[in-house]
């Protein structure tokens, strides 16, 4: 019997957390400020700084500020955060094998 291993849990942890898969997703393509993120995301403002800040915790985003006027404020991909791209990639290919029409739209 294999036993859960704790880095695998917290992994998964971060993951399941509502949005996180996407907010990264965005981000594989490059820095976004936060408008932009919240125009493409259907997420309230106030969930997206909440997720963003985790990510920051836990080094897989970093957040940019250019002392510009106004203040202009950019979210990347760590070294961290981008080696998540192939697991991201992965389960875009596995929903494109796997999830039917049909189940997004019992879903929406």
């Amino acid at each position: 019997m294999n036993e859960l291993c704790p880095r695998f849990e917290k992994a998964m942890q971060l993951f399941s957390k509502r949005w996180v898969g996407l907010i990264l997703f965005e981000l594989l393509d490059g820095s976004k400020r936060f408008s932009e993120m919240e125009a493409e995301l259907p997420i309230s403002g106030r969930l997206l700084s909440e997720r963003l800040k985790l990510l920051e915790q836990e080094e897989i985003v970093k957040r940019h500020i250019y002392s510009e006027f106004p203040v202009r404020i950019e979210y990347q991909l760590t070294d961290k955060g981008r080696a998540l791209e192939p697991v991201i990639k992965a389960i875009q290919n596995w929903s494109h094998d796997w999830i039917t029409d049909k189940e997004i739209e019992v879903n929406s």
